[in-house]
């Protein structure tokens, strides 16, 4: 594919990373980067993520065949908004949230009422680290990217952001956006509520200073997500709090039910816990690949294009 012109609005991580993905693929004449700061123009040009950045969302709009929501969740109502008045009347709006039951129903007609298109993406791809700086033009490859098309989407549309994700080289799977957000409540978000409430319990001042010095690499690594942006997180669990707050009283039943054989000093109880999980997480991880492996849009068994 060749684009005339990509807008990528929020340039962190996975802005960033995109814009470096598709300079080096080539994938577009023009990659325009929009950005908050007046500073971030210069870091942004000088890191080579994007061809020109500004602080003008209208400049950066202006003529864009794509446009790339990478803000925080709880940005993209406004920014698209700001937006609205300056896109192509054929442009393709898309995201890249966490979340996509919300975004879809906030965002779609919002693009229908000009002419434009949306259909929402999430790439299942990132890092604890932020901003620019961290930026990878690899990050997306070999990674799955969820699109969650409705009954309204536009087929070009459509075609056109499954095309860019798998030449950024994700594999593509199709959801409706509840389903989505129910699977990623236990995949993606849950992991991280369990890496924060382990970073702040452990790691608690009212725990003696010798604590953090027996923490070594296990909790290094369990921890790992917990030093995400806690802007995008808050914004991702209050959006999906509905799917989040229930599947975190399953985890919570399970942690009782552990709890239960451990102050019953019930051995087998305890061990087959480690032991199915361990057995479940080998299975895992001899999978040949995650759901999506084949090329083009993947069909789920058992979703559906529609909204909530």
């Amino acid at each position: 594919m060749h684009l005339r012109k990509l807008t990528i609005i929020g340039v962190g991580l996975l802005g960033g990373s995109l814009g470096l993905a598709v300079r080096e693929r080539r994938l577009a004449r023009q990659v325009c980067g929009v950005v908050r700061r007046p500073e971030a123009v210069a870091e942004c040009e000088r890191l080579g993520v994007v061809d020109t950045a500004t602080t003008n969302i209208a400049l950066g709009v202006g003529d864009a065949d794509l446009v790339i929501l990478c803000c925080p969740l709880g940005q993209m109502g406004d920014l698209t908004r700001q937006m609205l008045p300056f896109l192509s009347p054929d442009a393709v709006v898309t995201d890249v949230g966490s979340v996509k039951g919300t975004v879809v129903r906030q965002l779609e007609p919002m693009a229908q009422s000009v002419g434009a298109r949306f259909v929402g993406s999430h790439p299942m791809a990132g890092s604890e680290k932020t901003g620019p700086g961290a930026a990878r033009a690899d990050l997306f490859q070999g990674t799955v990217c969820v699109l969650t098309p409705t009954a309204q989407s536009d087929s070009e549309a459509l075609q056109l952001v499954g095309e860019f994700w798998t030449a950024v080289g994700s594999r593509l799977v199709s959801l409706s956006p509840t389903q989505h957000d129910d699977l990623v409540s236990r995949s993606s978000h849950l992991p991280h509520v369990v890496a924060a409430a382990l970073a702040n319990y452990v790691l608690s001042p009212a725990h003696p200073p010798e604590q953090s010095v027996l923490c070594a690499s296990g909790f290094r690594d369990t921890t790992r997500v917990a030093g995400g942006s806690p802007e995008l997180w808050r914004d991702i669990a209050l959006a999906n709090r509905h799917h989040l707050s229930r599947v975190l009283g399953v985890y919570l039943e399970d942690l009782a039910e552990f709890r239960h054989a451990l102050d019953s000093g019930d051995a087998a109880g305890v061990e087959e816990f480690f032991v199915q999980a361990w057995r479940r997480r080998e299975a895992w991880g001899r999978q040949s690949g995650p759901v999506g492996a084949r090329p083009g849009i993947d069909k789920v068994r058992g979703s559906e294009s529609t909204t909530d």
